[in-house]
């Protein structure tokens, strides 16, 4: 017996209903970022949360992103320098399970992994492995790489073959 799939607003459903949506994101997803993914999706859905931990940071266009956003202290926070790898891994740790679990508030089955600094082998590496319907990227507004399309929903769109849609944590704003 073959599974035929069925149309559905953000891509295809086996027969049994199973769809699977990887989603990167650089922070914690918050309850309204968690009920907004939640809702693109019909049926049972899985999500597969990848996280980076934050080690290499590019302090020029960190500080240039901040100040396009009027955020004159994270500007000057970023000229100090940038967290350690230890702190970055641990932080990102923390923020996967607290996207795992709003997740799961939601009704959703959810798993994930922290990535490395650069999420975009990690990224191909589970849309190989998970074969989802769609990717989901939540960031902050980064002036400079959306700008110039170096994002990384922009990334993605590059190299994968599904949809990739990005949003803006905390918003219902669209990169």
């Amino acid at each position: 017996m073959t599974s035929e799939p069925t149309g559905t607003a953000t891509g295809t459903e086996t027969a049994d209903n199973v769809l699977t949506v990887v989603v990167l994101t650089e922070q914690a997803l918050g309850e309204d970022d968690a009920a907004r993914i939640s809702t693109l999706h019909e049926g049972v859905v899985t999500y597969h949360v990848l996280v980076p931990a934050d080690t290499e940071r590019n302090l020029l266009v960190d500080v240039l992103d901040h100040l396009s956003m009027f955020h004159l202290r994270e500007a000057l926070q970023d000229l100090r320098g940038g967290p350690d790898p230890r702190q970055a891994r641990a932080e990102a740790s923390k923020a996967l399970d607290a996207s795992l679990g709003a997740l799961r508030q939601m009704g959703r089955d959810a798993d994930g992994e922290v990535t490395e600094d650069d999420p975009l082998p990690a990224l191909v590496a589970a849309v190989g492995a998970h074969t989802p319907t769609e990717v989901v990227v939540v960031t902050r507004p980064h002036a400079v790489e959306d700008t110039f399309h170096r994002d990384w929903a922009s990334r993605a769109r590059e190299v994968l073959g599904v949809p990739v849609l990005h949003v803006y944590a905390g918003t219902t704003f669209l990169g």
